[in-house]
């Protein structure tokens, strides 16, 4: 039968193995750190536990945790996979020795993706014997929850490789995005880094806090980005719809985006100032009590956007 194969169980890879086993897929996973492993079945009942009660643990949350299974050995959790999914450190000398012992473990059909979130494939899987097998399929944390997966091809890639990786993914229940070609940071990476440089130098320069930033985003953009993206916002924003929004609109737009801040608003100063503004998530336990508040959030905002999709 075949499975997936989940390459580094840490907190990206464990979530990967949660999403492709509430979906019916047979997961095995494997770490090269043995407490890693041992963690592994408490890691993902405490998953389970969190999202069940919003419907987001599989029809059966104890069949998708039967699903999964930890394995010592590597080349076992390769044997019959249909696509491997890496979750390994984002070191590039790291990805390239990792993929290159993938490669020659894995049979030449299995796809190796990897969940890097700045490594393009090219940097790590180029050279390699099955290098039109690999690809990078970039999701966002925590994946359970948020269901956009970057699939980002490398030159070489196999482009029916990489139709057959946006099926798996969409087979999962994840909204697969292909990229056309390779771009540093993908396409979220890079939308956040324009939103977070502007906001930093907003906080930074004193026109707003930090508290007022995140406001205008989680009460402005954020309603409306929660179920439509720019594009339709702007088309809708509009009598005409977005070609009409730019003819009124473009020029102000160009004149602000002018002005916008880019990398130099990732200073020391301004990491200081949004230090100051979380007090009371500065250690690993607050912050760790806060992730699991957000991922209950993100759970149960899953359910209502499923619920208002079937109507």
């Amino acid at each position: 039968m075949s499975h997936i194969a989940i390459v580094g169980a840490g907190l990206i890879g464990r979530a990967w193995a949660f999403v492709f086993a509430r979906a019916g897929f047979e997961v095995r996973v494997w770490d090269h750190d043995p407490q890693v492993l041992a963690r592994l079945d408490g890691d993902i009942a405490a998953m389970i536990a969190q999202t069940a009660p919003f419907g987001q643990a599989g029809a059966d949350p104890a069949a998708t945790a039967a699903r999964i299974r930890a394995v010592p050995d590597l080349a076992e959790a390769l044997e019959g996979a249909e696509l491997v999914q890496e979750s390994g450190p984002e070191v590039l000398a790291v990805k390239r020795e990792l993929f290159a012992r993938l490669d020659g473990l894995a049979a030449p059909e299995v796809i190796l993706a990897s969940s890097s979130s700045a490594l393009m494939a090219s940097a790590f899987a180029e050279g390699l014997p099955g290098a039109s097998r690999c690809l990078v399929g970039h999701p966002v944390n925590p994946p359970h929850l948020v269901p956009v997966v970057e699939i980002a091809p490398a030159p070489f890639t196999d482009p029916a490789v990489t139709a057959r990786a946006r099926a798996i993914y969409a087979r999962a229940g994840q909204v697969p995005v292909v990229l056309k070609r390779e771009i540093d940071g993908f396409i979220l990476n890079r939308l956040q880094a324009v939103v977070l440089a502007e906001s930093l130098r907003l906080i930074e320069q004193g026109y707003v806090d930090a508290q007022g930033l995140d406001d205008t985003i989680r009460h402005g953009l954020g309603r409306r980005w929660a179920f439509m993206g720019p594009m339709e916002t702007i088309n809708l924003n509009a009598p005409g719809g977005a070609g009409d929004y730019l003819s009124r609109y473009g020029q102000m737009m160009a004149d602000l985006a002018k002005t916008a801040a880019r990398a130099e608003a990732f200073t020391p100063e301004a990491a200081a100032i949004l230090g100051a503004a979380f007090p009371d998530a500065a250690t690993p336990q607050a912050i760790r009590a806060r992730q699991d508040w957000r991922d209950g959030r993100l759970a149960a905002l899953a359910r209502h956007l499923a619920d208002q999709s079937q109507r």
